[in-house]
Formats: structure tokens, sequence, C-alpha cells
């Protein structure tokens, strides 16, 4: 059991561009989730909004840390990037919206959802963005139904 007190964290770093690597901190986290007995359907929300935050940050980004906190009651993600950022925040959360490139898309990817993907599988998403700086995402998944929204 996870005691309030040292909850269990993991820090991983993402390499923008390493598509080659993508995916494997969201397979992580699921591993990690799996092995501490989360249930089976927090650990889809969090593999997909771990595998969308990712994604983001191979395709736009130069590098991110992610940290998973999990608490007995929480698991908090937080990323910080280091890439442009993000100028148009509500833009950016419409399904479809993609500044995704051409490159980008003909390997399948910058359909527009990953940041709708990141919100619809949180119970608490904040993100906020500057410009020329990076993007920070902060996302919340109650681990019992308590909780939620």
């Amino acid at each position: 059991m996870i005691s309030e007190e040292s909850g269990l964290s993991h820090h991983f770093e993402i390499t923008g561009g390493d598509f080659s690597s993508a995916g494997r901190i969201s397979t992580s986290i699921k591993e990690i989730l799996q092995e501490i007995g989360i249930d089976s359907s927090i650990i889809v929300r969090a593999a997909i909004a771990s595998y969308e935050a990712e994604m983001n940050v191979v395709m736009y980004a130069q590098r991110a840390v992610l940290i998973l906190n999990i608490t007995p009651e929480k698991l908090h993600l937080k990323l910080e990037d280091e890439g442009p950022g993000i100028e148009n925040i509500d833009m950016a959360m419409k399904e479809g919206f993609s500044t995704a490139t051409d490159e980008m898309r003909e390997m399948g990817f910058g359909a527009g959802m990953g940041l709708p993907n990141i919100k619809k599988n949180a119970d608490k998403f904040e993100i906020s963005s500057t410009p020329g700086k990076g993007t920070s995402l902060k996302i919340t998944i109650c681990l019992d139904s308590t909780g939620k929204k």
C-alpha cells in the first residue's frame, strides 16, 4: 500500500524528435501501475494521457521532464517541456486542431487529438504555456470514484 507520507514517485526524461523511443515512458508508467495493483480502468486512462503528453514532446519540444506521483487517493502526472510553447491554448484544445508537419502526419501522428484526449482521461487537467519557452501540464486522475470531477 502507498502511504500518504512516502507516496510513489518516478522521474522520466523525454527527448524531442526521438520517434524511435516514443511511447516507452507511457509503457513504463502502465507497468508501474500494474505492479502496484492500480485498477485497470485507471491504468488505461493514465496510459492514454501519458502517451499523448509524451508524443507532444517528441513532436514539438526539445526535451521534457515527466514526473509521476502516486498517493493513496490520486495519480499525478506533471510535465514541463522546453519547446516552442503553444500560441493559442483554446485552439490547441479543440479536437482536430493540429500544427503537425506533413512528415509527422505521414508517420500517423498529428490528428489533433492529443490535448483533448489528455483532458478526457483526466479528472483534473491544467495546461499553461509560454511561447518561446515551453508548456506545462498537470494531470490528476483519482484512484477511486469518490474523488471524480
